[in-house]
C-alpha cells in the first residue's frame, strides 16, 4: 500500500463538497425546531448562526495553508498548543462526531426512503451504507464527484422549496405582528448552527486538493456564504407558506411547504430529502476516514490507518472502519438529540482552534493565506457565547 493520497481536487469540486455536507439532511429537518423557537424571525436565527460560523471559518482558512493535513484540528491543536496527546483526543472526537452524525442521517435517509417505498429498514440501512463505503473507496474524485451530484439535485430541491413557498397562499402567521423573543432566536440560532457543521470538514481534504494555499481558502469561505443565503431563503419562503405550529411539530416540514403549494404528499420532496441524507453520510464518511489517516501518521496504535490503497489513492483501513461503524451505529443505536450534542462538541473544538490559531499568530505572523488579528478572538468569543446559550437551553 501507499502512504500518500493523490491530490485531485480543485476549487469547485471542494466548495461542492461542502456545500453538500453542510446543505446534508439539516435544513429539511432543522427549519420546524428553529421556528418553534424563533418564530417569523428563523431566518434572522439562520442568519445569526452563520455569522457565529463565519469567524471561525476565516481561522479554519488560515490554519488550513499554515498546516495542510488531513487531520485537520487534530494538527491545529497540537501545533498551536504544543500536546500531541491533546490533538489526537480531538481529533478522535472528530471521527466519533462525525460517524453518530453520520449513522443518525442515514437512519433519517432510511426512515424517508421506506416511507415512498415499501422495503424493509434494516435491509434500506446496509445497501445504502455499504454502496457509500464502495464509493468512498473507489477514489476521492468518484466520491467528490457523486457528492457533487448530489448537492446539485439538493439545492434544485431547496430551490423548489423557494418557488413553493412564494406560490403558495401566504400563512396568517407571515402576515401577523409578532414581537422579537431574542432569548428564543438566541436558542434558535443555536440550533440552526447544527446546518452549518461541515466547513471544517474540508481542512480535512488537505493532503487530496491542488494548490491547498489558495483552494483551501476559497472553498471554505464559498460553501458558507452559499449555505447561508440558501438557508435564509429556504427559511422565509417557509414561514410565509405553512403556519408555525405545523412548520413546529412536522418531521419534514420542507415537504410541508411544496404540500401548501401543489397538494399531494410530497413524495418529491422526501426522495430529495433521501439524497441530501446520502450525500451527507458520505460526505461525514469521507472526512472521518481522512481524519484516521491524518492521525495515523503520528505513529503509535493509530499507525495501521496512515495507509493509501496504491491504485485508488484511499484510505482502506479508515474508510472500511469508519463505514461499518456507520451501519452498526445506525442499525442499532437510536441517536437522540444529534443536533444540540453535534453542536456543543463542535463549538468546543471551535473554541479551541481559535485558540490555537491566536498563539500562532503570535509566534508565527507570516501565512500564506491570513486573516486579521481579531478575527479568531472574535471566532473564541462566539464559539463560547454559543456554549453559555447551550447550557441556558439546556437548563430551560
Amino acid at each position: 500500500m501507499a502512504d500518500t493520497l493523490k491530490r485531485r481536487i480543485g476549487p469547485a469540486l471542494l466548495t461542492a463538497y461542502g456545500v453538500g455536507v453542510m446543505v446534508g439532511a439539516g435544513i429539511y429537518v432543522l427549519v420546524g425546531a428553529v421556528a418553534a423557537h424563533a418564530g417569523i424571525y428563523a431566518p434572522l436565527a439562520f442568519l445569526l448562526a452563520g455569522l457565529i460560523a463565519a469567524p471561525s471559518a476565516l481561522s479554519y482558512s488560515e490554519l488550513s495553508t499554515r498546516i495542510p493535513q488531513a487531520a485537520g484540528e487534530a494538527a491545529y491543536i497540537e501545533a498551536g498548543f504544543g500536546s500531541r496527546f491533546l490533538g489526537v483526543i480531538v481529533g478522535l472526537g472528530i471521527v466519533a462526531a462525525g460517524t453518530v452524525s453520520a449513522a443518525a442521517v442515514l437512519r433519517g435517509g432510511a426512515g424517508y426512503f421506506t416511507g415512498v417505498f415499501d422495503l424493509p429498514w434494516n435491509m434500506v440501512v446496509i445497501v445504502f451504507g455499504g454502496g457509500l463505503v464502495v464509493v468512498a473507496l473507489v477514489g476521492v474524485l468518484e466520491s467528490l464527484a457523486l457528492a457533487a451530484l448530489f448537492t446539485v439535485i439538493e439545492i434544485a430541491g431547496l430551490a423548489l422549496v423557494v418557488w413553493a413557498g412564494w406560490t403558495a397562499p401566504v400563512s396568517p402567521d407571515w402576515t401577523a405582528s409578532a414581537p422579537m423573543y431574542v432569548p428564543g432566536i438566541g436558542i434558535a440560532a443555536t440550533l440552526a448552527f447544527f446546518a452549518f457543521i461541515g466547513f471544517e470538514d474540508i481542512v480535512n481534504m488537505a493532503e487530496e486538493v491542488r494548490n491547498p494555499s489558495r483552494t483551501l481558502p476559497i472553498a471554505i469561505i464559498s460553501s458558507l456564504i452559499i449555505t447561508a443565503l440558501l438557508y435564509a431563503g429556504v427559511t422565509v419562503a417557509a414561514i410565509r407558506a405553512v403556519p408555525l405550529e405545523a412548520l413546529a411539530q412536522s418531521e419534514r416540514p420542507l415537504a410541508l411547504v411544496y404540500e401548501a403549494a401543489r397538494g399531494g404528499d410530497g413524495q418529491m420532496l422526501s426522495l430529495i430529502a433521501v439524497v441530501a441524507a446520502l450525500n451527507g453520510v458520505l460526505a461525514q464518511m469521507v472526512m472521518a476516514a481522512r481524519v484516521l489517516y491524518g492521525l495515523g501518521g503520528r505513529g503509535g496504535p493509530l499507525g495501521l490507518f496512515h495507509h493509501a490503497h496504491p491504485r485508488f489513492g484511499t484510505p482502506v483501513v479508515a474508510t472500511v472502519l469508519v463505514g461499518a461503524s456507520v451501519i452498526v451505529a445506525a442499525l442499532l443505536l437510536p441517536v437522540a438529540d444529534l443536533a444540540g450534542a453535534t453542536s456543543f462538541i463542535l463549538l468546543v473544538v471551535f473554541a479551541m482552534v481559535n485558540g490555537a490559531l491566536i498563539y500562532l499568530k503570535r509566534r508565527l505572523p507570516d501565512a500564506p493565506f491570513r486573516v486579521p488579528t481579531w478575527v479568531p478572538y472574535a471566532g473564541l468569543v462566539l464559539s463560547v457565547l454559543a456554549l453559555i446559550v447551550f447550557g441556558i437551553a439546556g437548563q430551560g
